[in-house]
C-alpha cells in the first residue's frame, strides 16, 4: 500500500486532519494507495508557504527559473517508465500509451514555457506623439491549478509550467481518482532544486480542495479542467 502525501513548502506530509482516502487501481477495483482528506487548513497553510516563496521565485533571473523547469523536464524524462506505469495503474490506460503519449507531452510542456520566457518582449506604441503605451509582464502571485483525471500529468504539467515559467507560485490539486504521478513529480521537483513553497500539491476531494482555493480571497487566478 502506497501513502500520497501533500506536497507543501517542499515536505511531503500528511493531511491536517490525518485522515485519508483510499485511490482505487480501475483495471481491478483493489485499493492500492491512500491520498490525503485535505480540507480548508492544508489549502491555507500551501498558501502561506507559496506566498513566502513568492518574492524569491518573482525576482529570480528568468535564466535561472528556465534552468530549473528543464531540470524538471529532463527528470521526468529520466523516470519515464515508471512515470507511465504508474499513469496506467491509475488511470487504466494502457502502458503503451502513458509512454508514448502521456509523459513525453508532460515534459514537453516544461520544456516550452522553460524556454518561451526566454524570449519574452515587451512592446511599446507611440499615441501620436502625444504619448506612449507599453506592456509590462507581471506575475500575478499565488494561483490555482486544478487538473482532471483523463490526462493527469499531461494536463497537470499544462497548467503548472506557465504559471511557474511567468514567476507566479502554485497550489495545484490533481484529481483524487488519478493522484499518483502527480506525487511522483513533487518528488523530481524537489531533486530538480525548484525551490521550497513555489509548487504546493494538496491532495483531496473537489468539494473540500478544490473549493478552498476557488474560495480563497487571495488566490487571483484559477486554472481549472
Amino acid at each position: 500500500m502506497v501513502e500520497i502525501l501533500n506536497y507543501i513548502n517542499g515536505k511531503f506530509e500528511q493531511a491536517v486532519s490525518g485522515k485519508t482516502i483510499d485511490n482505487i487501481n480501475p483495471s481491478n477495483g483493489e485499493v492500492y494507495s491512500t491520498i490525503p482528506a485535505s480540507h480548508t487548513q492544508d489549502v491555507e497553510n500551501a498558501y502561506q508557504a507559496a506566498h513566502a516563496a513568492f518574492p524569491i521565485w518573482s525576482k529570480m533571473p528568468k535564466q535561472k527559473r528556465s534552468q530549473i523547469m528543464l531540470a524538471i523536464a529532463q527528470g521526468v524524462k529520466d523516470n519515464l517508465a515508471e512515470l507511465a506505469h504508474a499513469e496506467a495503474k491509475d488511470n487504466g490506460k494502457p502502458v503503451s500509451l502513458a509512454t508514448a503519449v502521456d509523459i513525453p507531452r508532460a515534459a514537453s510542456n516544461m520544456e516550452f514555457f522553460a524556454t518561451a520566457i526566454l524570449h519574452d518582449q515587451q512592446h511599446a506604441y507611440e499615441m501620436d506623439g502625444a504619448a506612449i503605451n507599453y506592456t509590462q509582464r507581471k506575475p500575478l502571485g499565488v494561483v490555482g491549478c486544478i487538473s482532471p483525471w483523463n490526462l493527469p500529468l499531461y494536463l497537470f504539467t499544462w497548467k503548472i509550467a506557465p504559471a511557474l515559467a511567468s514567476g507566479n507560485c502554485v497550489i495545484a490539486k490533481p484529481s483524487e481518482m488519478t493522484p499518483m504521478t502527480a506525487y511522483l513529480f513533487a518528488k523530481i521537483c524537489k531533486e530538480a532544486g525548484l525551490p521550497d513553497g513555489v509548487l504546493n500539491i494538496v491532495h483531496g476531494l473537489g468539494g473540500e480542495v478544490g473549493q478552498a482555493i476557488v474560495e480563497h480571497p487571495h488566490i487571483p487566478a484559477i486554472s481549472f479542467t
